[in-house]
């Protein structure tokens, strides 16, 4: 859909994926900032939203007034945590204001909510933006419809040091596309955690494990273990840039649908 201009707010726009995307929709064609918020106690309230992004002065700065911030964009993009992302998701329904969530660690209730929110308005939720991952999504799901539950599934998954939701939302995506493929619900046969006698692994069994350190942007790989050999299928990011870019292009794709609860897949056409 090409637009002259969409004015694209940012939620949460003083942390590392906030000033990404501040940087992302200032350079993306056809996009204009038309915001972002931050907290009251901020110390990024009252800055230039172009320092924050690492770029020229824009003359517009970071606001907490959020019903004002809100009504004055044609979508709102949040990467923020999951009581943000509520109010926000609360405040852009009541304003008819569509909204892109790449925020983590929401839980069923929570998610539930979204979709109470998504009758009456246009959401899209995903815990990874990024192309490759929804790619990835799709060929794990594949492959875990095409093995049977003999073989053994284990995620394992890597972030930097100040991220604070284990496993990562993706990991937890990956998983409920492995689940799908065999038909089983993930809450069943998921395994967060091994330490001390546990036993042996359990038939069927859909296993996470967490590591986190440095600077690490985000890796994920899904194995697929069987008698004599291995399927190991991986991304990694190396820039942030990625998220960022695939929340844009939800954000111009929420302009051509109608009110639902909608993920990468379908921004993708892969649904």
């Amino acid at each position: 859909m090409k637009m002259e201009s969409l004015n694209i707010g940012i939620f949460g726009c003083s942390g590392r994926m906030g000033r990404t995307l501040l940087a992302e929709v200032i350079n993306t064609h056809g996009c204009t900032l038309s915001g972002g918020l931050v907290s009251g106690s901020s110390s990024a309230l009252g800055k230039d939203l172009g320092e924050l992004a690492g770029l020229d002065t824009l003359g517009l700065v970071a606001t907490d007034d959020i019903e004002s911030f809100v009504s004055q964009a044609d979508v709102i993009v949040d990467f923020t945590s999951p009581s943000s992302t509520l109010e926000c998701v609360e405040i852009c329904t009541r304003l008819k204001t569509p909204v892109v969530i790449g925020t983590t660690g929401l839980t069923g209730s929570q998610i539930s909510e979204l979709e109470n929110y998504a009758k009456d308005n246009v959401i899209v939720f995903a815990p990874n933006m990024s192309i490759g991952v929804n790619l990835l999504l799709g060929l794990v799901e594949k492959v875990a419809a095409t093995l049977d539950d003999s073989v053994d599934i284990e995620i394992v998954e890597m972030h930097h040091k100040h991220k604070v939701d284990a496993p990562s939302g993706t990991a937890l995506g990956l998983g409920r596309a492995a689940a799908e493929g065999r038909n089983v619900a993930l809450s069943d046969v998921a395994c967060y955690s091994r330490e001390g006698q546990v036993g042996e692994r359990q038939k069927g069994e859909i296993g996470f494990a967490t590591l986190r350190g440095g600077d690490v942007i985000g890796e994920h790989s899904v194995i697929f273990a069987d008698e004599g050999e291995r399927i190991e299928l991986t991304h990694k990011a190396s820039s942030r840039n990625i998220f960022a870019r695939g929340a844009i292009r939800a954000a111009i794709w929420t302009q051509s649908s109608g009110n639902g609860l909608f993920s990468m897949q379908d921004v993708l056409g892969l649904n």
